[in-house]
């Protein structure tokens, strides 16, 4: 089994909500989810952030879901990390 360790996330999002509601609501889906943001641009509207969450099996579609229901779009996977974990299995 592949898990999916770490994401880096380039997103667009309003606003508000504010950084800190955005990563404790990412980091709510998962119960070891450890998520951190850097603004990276502010216009007028939005804000350009890069959002990184680490974890021991990251939900990828639920983290999508969660942004998307922030109004915000997530515009690239910008780095991956994951773990082969069959030892674990047939350990």
């Amino acid at each position: 089994m592949v898990l999916v360790k770490r994401l880096v996330l380039d997103v667009l999002k309003p606003h508000q909500p504010s950084a800190l509601e955005f990563c404790t609501r990412l980091a709510e889906i998962g119960d070891d989810y450890a998520v951190s943001l850097s603004v990276i641009e502010v216009d007028q509207d939005t804000e350009t952030i890069e959002v990184s969450i680490e974890g021991y099996d990251l939900d990828f579609d639920a983290i999508q879901a969660v942004i998307t229901k922030m109004s915000s779009s997530l515009h690239s996977v910008d780095v991956v990390e994951v773990q082969n974990d069959n030892a674990a299995v047939h350990g």
